[in-house]
């Protein structure tokens, strides 16, 4: 599974039709969609289609046509998402009507290429599930823990000082290893 980091834009014109296709992390989706309904008020269509994993490790995923014949749009575009094996991502294209009906097969390629060119443009990170760990030390190890987690780009969440400093991460499994075998001297996993 894939993912992106940031917001990538690229348009498609297919007879005087443009559909300028957004592809966005799925947290910024919902602001994203409304951002563009605002900025592009006489635009006909904004389809939509999107996938993410719950708190299950599950894969959601919806699409919507936005009026355009059934199947011919959102559909289509979630495909492409599939294909690529994009995850917790989310695209929106915005579709300024040329004057031409396209016919549903029309439709269906001019959707799905404007999602694919988008897709080519963006940086593609491979996913790896996070694991949250609580690993404490003493005080007197506390620039050390903070500097291998930077060096290993493992996030720290929080930070508990009682007897010891707690510090709560998440980072891949991998990333999680690394730290412990570097540090399993100074510090205690939970």
């Amino acid at each position: 599974m894939q993912y992106i980091k940031e917001h990538y834009t690229d348009t498609l014109e297919v007879k005087q039709s443009k559909f300028i296709a957004h592809l966005v992390p799925y947290t910024d989706y919902e602001s994203t969609l409304k951002k563009l309904q605002q900025e592009h008020p006489k635009a006909r269509h904004f389809v939509t289609a999107y996938r993410y994993l719950n708190e299950y490790g599950q894969i959601v995923e919806s699409s919507s046509d936005d009026g355009e014949p059934k199947g011919t749009s959102g559909k289509p575009s979630l495909m492409v998402l599939q294909g690529k094996d994009l995850i917790n991502t989310a695209v929106i294209i915005v579709r300024y009507f040329g004057g031409t009906k396209l016919g549903t097969g029309g439709l269906v390629r001019a959707y799905s290429d404007a999602v694919n060119l988008v897709i080519e443009k963006a940086k593609l990170y491979p996913y790896q599930k996070l694991v949250v760990k609580r690993v404490s030390c003493d005080y007197s190890d506390v620039r050390m823990v903070e500097y291998e987690c930077k060096n290993e780009n493992i996030t720290v969440k929080e930070k508990i000082f009682e007897s010891k400093v707690t510090f709560v991460v998440e980072a891949s499994k991998d990333q999680i290893d690394k730290l412990i075998s570097k540090l399993e001297r100074v510090i205690e996993v939970e």
